[in-house]
């Protein structure tokens, strides 16, 4: 009965030990919609490649950090188990098994029980689980095992319905439904006397740790293998095991045992510190049912959820307190206490112990820091000062917002920065009694001492001041002393304690002052190793933070050199209060402030960063190869691949083709677009903080545009020559169009000469005519004058002739003298020859064109053309021509056929065109 008695007081004393932990490690969790597969997580295992293997139902999923890859067997079967072993992936599905193997960027699949008819028509085998013994492989279904050698497959069938197959040392046992715990011994299976405890139960895991066996039931709890059988395992967790049902269960290498529940997350138990941890919903898990438990190579923990996956950092330098209920708030500063924490937060002043959370009475409101002084906590607090001592709370002073609590480096003096200047305490066991600097009344963020009767002053918003006290604490002089240094952008100036040596950082820039010059001056040690430096927070003499573009730095001071340990910034990202990061150091650990709660880091933590990075790059959905050569425009995607998934995974950054500006390397991805044809290199780079270290590499080819191609260029030279003819064409045409604009304008020209030339003919042809005209009117008039003489003459002979006739009765007189009549009429005929001759002289021109066009023509017909120009009829011609009027007639009809003339052209108008 006592020893029950002390046993009970015993459990009661370990579990209030066991539940006085809250901090937990950090949890990744990562839903279906990340990994685009479906709820259930079977089996997790991570591969030769550092990548993690899942079996998810209808998928094999691999996650390298990077990228989720999803895989379907070709009969889309659910995949229940995985094992890998070298560069092979086992898994076993429904009614099949095999394995995968990895070859150009994508996963391949192998069917080891094809074609092999292992399975019968009836069964309702699905691979559970897989393991290697006795060096061969065993595919477990919970009606069977198949033991594979490489070569030849044997299955070996239960005669009842089992759970799962254990090996432990070289011993495998087999664990019914029903029927308890049994060994197998070569083909056959025997029972263990007793084990009797474990029949009608789930035995869910079988464990070594430290020489002895842990055997895990889903409901009875956790039994330890003695000589004589079994035993339950004496700690209060069991009992809360049992409650919860356990589902999967595996030791670390770190001497914690992880139990996975089915409606209470997942329980890590520490043996050194026999203390546990419960992740589960109400904290950081976003689902309360483990179905399976993975390590990576950092021994941290992966869970396949019922829903999701969760990557557990127990192994991580790095703790956190989260406050899902939002009682808390953002928290401002944060404290260790005996029996927890102490935490101000915009909400007020909090106690937080056994996980239960306890607001400070009239306290609501904004809390701003928390300073241990001794035994006591001194609370800046947005409604004055409070003090906090063995649990009791009382306000010191009513001065409104007290920032920061900062000791002078000469004395044991403490300042305090407030909304309305700066408090003074003398004395820490009379911190009641206060002194005000007077004359001094500004929003004061920061405050230091190093010289007696003198202090440094930060304005919350900007300027430095250096004040000078008497030894009252009463203002005598204030300087502003960025104003005196000329140093234009002084807003949100920060001053840091180094060494005894006061630092201020003003706009990224380290200065410190020189008293002789009485200005500030760049610290070159400062300046020379942190850079771009947005805040700083001292830890302790050896040890600060920085916050360096985004990303917190751990900095151990060792003399002058710097030792920088990132702080991955998963861990606070969109978490800090900005301007206002708190580190409370307690014991070897210090905690830092967070917008839902706080972190835990150790004081002596050195994160060694992974060197191991590879690079995975990828042109249009296929893996490149080395010195590879891409597409011109286009995308160029770079997984760069740590294989850490933890606290070491390392910091990197990316430069292309040698660029002065490194690039930060966003979730693992390059994406590179509008690259230029020719050869380009990407350098990995890893970045402690304060130098570049280069990690990996890439160099690839990108071609030249389709449209400098040598087809492309055939086709521009071909182009520029139908262009270049086509030009010459166009020249040509233009030249052409040119010289027949000209001709055109020449000929324009030449119709306008040729009319004014033809005018001028006109005149001339006018006037040639005019005298033509008169020509032939003087031939008209020589003509009648020569009728008129002829018509006279003859009249003037018939008339001699006649009166000779009636004169002369003697025959041979009037023979006589009709002789001389006829012979003075011949003498007549002979002026009537001369005129003819001037007629012929007159039309010399026409007779002489007309002979030309028609040389057959006659003198007789020429006389008569001559005679029809002038218009003259028949009856007037025919004397003329000595012949009838028929005669004429007749004449002119031959004439016109000589001439060639239709019958309804006129001869004389024809005649008078000639």
């Amino acid at each position: 009965m006592k020893t029950y008695i002390l046993r009970l007081i015993f459990l009661y004393f370990v579990s209030s030990q066991l539940y006085a932990q809250e901090l937990l490690p950090f949890v990744e969790n990562y839903n279906k919609s990340v990994y685009q597969g479906d709820n259930q997580i079977w089996n997790v295992a991570q591969g030769k490649d550092k990548a993690m293997y899942l079996a998810n139902n209808h998928y094999l999923l691999r996650y390298d950090g990077v990228v989720w890859e999803k895989y379907s067997l070709p009969n889309k079967t659910i995949i229940r188990s995985v094992l890998i072993e070298g560069d092979r992936i086992y898994s076993g599905s429904y009614k099949e098994f095999g394995y995968w193997y990895r070859e150009n960027g994508k996963m391949r699949y192998v069917s080891i029980t094809n074609k092999l008819h292992l399975f019968n028509d009836n069964d309702n085998e699905e691979i559970w689980k897989i393991f290697r013994y006795n060096g061969s492989l065993y595919f477990q279904s919970f009606n069977s095992v198949f033991i594979y050698d490489g070569k030849h497959i044997k299955k070996i069938k239960f005669p009842f319905l089992i759970s799962y197959c254990f090996v432990v040392d070289n011993n495998l046992y087999v664990a019914s439904v029903e029927k308890g715990l049994f060994e197998m011994n070569g083909s056959g299976i025997i029972s263990i006397k007793g084990w009797d405890v474990l029949k009608n139960t789930v035995v869910h895991a079988i464990e070594k740790y430290k020489g002895q066996i842990y055997i895990f039931t889903q409901k009875k709890g956790v039994f330890l293998v003695e000589n004589n059988g079994l035993k339950p395992w004496e700690n209060p967790l069991n009992e809360t095991l049992k409650s919860n049902g356990i589902n999967v269960a595996k030791f670390t290498k770190t001497n914690k045992l992880i139990v996975g529940t089915g409606n209470k997350g997942v329980f890590i138990y520490d043996f050194k510190a026999n203390t546990y941890k419960n992740i589960n919903r109400n904290n950081v898990l976003m689902n309360n049912s483990v179905l399976c438990i993975g390590f990576d190579k950092e021994e941290d923990l992966w869970l396949g959820l019922d829903s999701g996956i969760a990557h557990v950092e127990i192994n991580s330098p790095i703790s956190f307190f989260y406050d899902n209920s939002g009682i808390l708030g953002s928290v401002y500063s944060v404290a260790t206490i005996n029996k927890g924490y102490l935490i101000a937060s915009n909400h007020g002043i909090f106690e937080f112990d056994s996980g239960n959370f306890k607001m400070l009475p009239n306290t609501q409101g904004q809390g701003w820091n928390i300073t241990k002084i001794g035994e006591k906590y001194i609370i800046g607090h947005n409604d004055g000062t409070f003090c906090y001592e063995k649990g009791v709370l009382t306000k010191i002073n009513k001065v409104s917002g007290g920032w920061n609590l900062s000791k002078s480096i000469i004395n044991d003096t403490y300042f305090q920065s407030t909304y309305s200047g700066v408090l003074v305490y003398e004395n820490a066991s009379e911190l009641n009694q206060i002194k005000i600097i007077n004359d001094f009344y500004k929003p004061i963020k920061y405050v230091a001492q190093n010289i007696k009767n003198e202090i440094w002053a930060a304005d919350n918003y900007r300027g430095l001041y250096r004040v000078f006290l008497d030894e009252n604490f009463k203002t005598k002089k204030v300087e502003n002393i960025t104003q005196q240094s000329k140093i234009k952008n002084d807003f949100g100036v920060k001053i840091f304690e180094f060494r005894k040596e006061i630092l201020f950082l003003i706009n990224n820039v380290w200065y410190t002052f020189n008293s002789i010059s009485n200005k500030l001056e760049e610290n070159e040690l400062f300046n020379a190793n942190f850079k771009n430096i947005s805040d700083v927070v001292a830890i302790d003499k050896d040890h600060f933070i920085v916050l360096q573009e985004g990303i917190l730095y751990h900095i151990y001071a060792n003399g002058n050199d710097f030792v920088w340990n990132i702080i991955q910034e998963k861990y606070y990202k969109g978490k800090l209060i900005n301007e206002n990061l708190r580190i409370f150091k307690s014991g070897d650990h210090y905690l830092l402030n967070l917008d839902d709660g706080f972190i835990s880091l150790q004081l002596t933590y050195k994160n060694k960063q992974n060197k191991g990075v590879k690079v995975e790059v990828y042109n249009e959905n296929e893996l490149l190869a080395k010195d590879g050569k891409i597409k011109f425009n286009t995308e160029l995607r770079i997984n760069v691949i740590s294989g850490v998934y933890g606290a070491r995974k390392p910091n990197l950054f990316y430069r292309v083709d040698d660029e002065k500006k490194y690039l930060s390397v966003s979730n693992g991805v390059i994406v590179l677009n509008n690259l230029s044809s020719g050869s380009h290199s990407v350098a990995i780079f890893k970045h402690e903080g304060a130098n570049y270290e280069k990690v990996s590499g890439f160099d690839f080819r990108v071609a030249q545009p389709w449209y400098f191609s040598f087809w492309m260029i055939l086709l521009y030279l071909l182009g520029i020559g139908v262009v270049l003819f086509l030009y010459y064409k166009w020249n040509k045409l233009r030249y052409t169009q040119k010289l027949k604009l000209q001709a055109e304008e020449l000929k324009h020209q030449r119709e306008i000469l040729e009319m004014e030339l033809n005018a001028k003919n006109e005149l001339n042809i006018q006037e040639y005519q005019r005298h033509i005209l008169e020509l032939e009117l003087k031939t008209k008039s020589s003509e009648v004058a020569g009728k008129s003489l002829s018509i006279a003459k003859q009249s003037e002979m018939i008339t001699n002739i006649q009166r000779i006739l009636d004169t002369e009765n003697d025959f041979n007189k009037l023979k006589s003298e009709i002789n001389k009549a006829i012979k003075i009429n011949e003498v007549y005929k002979h002026e009537w020859e001369i005129f003819e001759t001037n007629l012929n002289q007159i039309h010399n021109e026409f007779i002489i064109k007309l002979s030309k066009k028609y040389p057959h023509l006659t003198s007789k017909d020429i006389k008569l053309c001559v005679y029809l120009k002038m218009n003259l009829s028949s009856k007037e011609i025919a004397p003329l021509m000595n012949i009838t009027f028929r005669g004429v007639e007749l004449h002119r009809y031959r004439l016109r056929k000589k001439l060639s003339l239709t019958q309804d052209e006129n001869l004389s108008i024809f005649l008078l065109n000639i």
